[in-house]
């Protein structure tokens, strides 16, 4: 690809271009000139002709002199830069006809060996991901050993591209983004958007109710000082939103919630009685994202998390635990996840604590792991500074991996804040603390929801569940008798005025993707009942009011709330 970007455009400087997952891509600065999605099939039939004339790939080793000789003479700057970053004094260079590359390769023998390929979009890329460098454009693309792969592929790019949130999401009236009027990165949940927030908001606070935990609320704003002493400020500084007062004392938008749980915890003298303590907060936070990683309801500057903290005594560590693991798999089976995998991230380089306790922690998360989780993995170095952690990944219905809860093992954090309470001995001890999310933040939650279901969320989920459409004027009154005796039992149901045509009303509520749409003619009046269509395009029929309300969905939400 790259080989046939320079043959098209000989001035296009070469920046990296790394295999990943799903295919591979190539950073390009096309110095001025602007290429678009239209430019994808040119590089392709260029990528086409070089396969045809099935060049070689060789590799040799050129000293590092030789290297910067070769690509200073070419202009390659961001070549250079590589070599420079390179310890190595002799590299791995690659090169088919007239095209020569970096690259520690390996390689197939030859071009012609590459069948199954596909360019599949533009991006915007800062050179090295900082936002102080040069924008260069990324080309991605994918390749495959047979056609029948590819297109398979291509079938779940296109069924993924139809189940984006950032599509989705304000064609259903959930969400929206104003980035140049009220900034980027901010949601703005819209009326249908509000309510499948809250919806999920109430099943979690009564959720965490049922499980002995406290529901806390602290600010959103929060002197800079408690982040000094959490050590946060040290490691997260260039994350943070910084203001301050008109008397000019520095304070912090909140980037996390669990400074302030430990100042609950302190509010008063704990014994050994009181724990676990458990406090549940749900969070909103503020981070600075940068803009070129900002994408839709997953990256974003402000998110709400289904924040606890759990104050505990050691020997209660491996209960707490294996509890938070069991909530998961709950609040998984709830909404419509069955598989996901397991992640335990262990201490990285840069820490704080002593190593023996790290050892320890580390040790007490595998053990809680190997008895609710089996398939999962050890990612080395990679836990928060205070803690290990267990990551759990939920697969959506296209494989799709999604970050959601998150459990971390403290020992730090309470010596830092000195918090303690008393034991049966009457002695101050140190509580451990796990910090923990259980979907994590909502916006990425929601994001997950919307694109696993496509839009069409269950029953207890979908903001309006029932849609009315009276046939003519004449059965308007009947239609709002309904309508209210519905609401009055907790549905959220929606009257659609006469106006449109029939068939026009029953497309909109299909597209608004409504669980159930409620059709009442002369017939469904004179017979008291109403005619039942399901998004799925069911036609159910004629039934009684009560016939409805015992369809299973109805009789569930009915009978349990959610």
């Amino acid at each position: 690809m790259a080989s046939a970007v320079k043959r098209l455009w000989p001035q296009a400087k070469l920046a990296i271009g790394p295999a990943i997952e799903n295919g591979f891509y190539y950073d390009f600065d096309f110095e001025g000139e602007v290429i678009s999605e239209a430019d994808l099939e040119k590089i392709e039939r260029e990528m086409h002709r070089i396969i045809k004339e099935d060049y070689p790939f060789v590799q040799e080793f050129w000293p590092r002199q030789k290297a910067i000789e070769f690509f200073q003479k070419r202009q390659e700057r961001y070549k250079l830069e590589l070599i420079n970053s390179i310890a190595e004094e002799e590299l791995s260079i690659f090169k088919h006809a007239e095209f020569i590359d970096l690259c520690r390769g390996p390689h197939l023998a030859s071009t012609s060996q590459i069948k199954f390929f596909k360019l599949l979009s533009l991006a915007g890329a800062y050179w090295r991901g900082d936002e102080h460098q040069p924008m260069l454009r990324r080309i991605y693309g994918t390749a495959f050993y047979s056609k029948e792969e590819l297109e398979h592929y291509l079938h779940f790019l296109q069924e993924a591209k139809e189940r984006d949130h950032r599509y989705l999401g304000p064609r259903l009236g959930l969400f929206n983004i104003y980035p140049e009027q009220a900034g980027a990165g901010l949601i703005f949940y819209l009326p249908q958007g509000a309510v499948l927030r809250r919806t999920i908001e109430d099943w979690l606070i009564k959720e965490h109710q049922r499980r002995g935990y406290y529901l806390v609320s602290t600010p959103h704003i929060f002197s800079e000082k408690i982040f000094k002493t959490s050590g946060h400020l040290d490691y997260y500084a260039d994350y943070m939103y910084k203001v301050s007062s008109p008397a000019g004392e520095p304070l912090i938008l909140k980037p996390m919630n669990c400074p302030g749980h430990m100042l609950i915890f302190k509010s008063r003298l704990r014994s050994w009685r009181d724990l676990p303590l458990r406090l549940f907060e749900l969070g909103t936070v503020y981070r600075y994202e940068r803009s070129g990683v900002l994408h839709g309801l997953l990256r974003v500057r402000g998110f709400t998390q289904d924040d606890a903290h759990i104050f505990c005594q050691e020997e209660q560590l491996e209960g707490e635990v294996g509890g938070v693991l069991e909530f998961v798999e709950s609040a998984m089976s709830k909404f419509g996840f069955s598989e996901f995998e397991a992640e335990l991230s262990t201490r990285p380089s840069s820490f704080i604590g002593e190593e023996k306790l790290w050892d320890k922690a580390e040790a007490i998360l595998e053990e809680a792991l190997k008895k609710k989780i089996t398939n999962y993995q050890i990612n080395k170095g990679e836990g928060a500074f205070y803690g290990p952690k267990i990551d759990i990944k939920l697969k959506d219905v296209l494989g799709k991996r999604w970050q959601c809860a998150t459990v971390q093992l403290d020992f730090a954090l309470p010596q830092r804040f000195n918090l303690y309470y008393i034991d049966r001995e009457g002695q101050k001890r140190r509580p451990v603390m796990l910090h923990r999310v259980i979907l994590g933040s909502l916006e990425r939650f929601i994001a997950t929801l919307i694109e696993h279901y496509k839009g069409a969320l269950p029953f207890w989920l979908a903001p309006v569940q029932i849609k009315i459409i009276p046939l003519k004027e004449e059965q308007a009154e009947y239609a709002s008798r309904i309508y209210q005796r519905l609401l009055d039992k907790s549905l959220r149901v929606v009257l659609d005025s006469v106006g449109e045509s029939l068939s026009k009303r029953i497309r909109t509520a299909e597209l608004e993707k409504v669980p159930f749409i409620l059709i009442m003619g002369r017939k469904e009046q004179e017979n008291q009942g109403v005619n039942v269509r399901t998004r799925g395009r069911e036609v159910l029929g004629f039934m009684k009011e009560e016939d409805f309300l015992s369809l299973p969905d109805i009789k569930d939400f009915l009978e349990g709330g959610s």
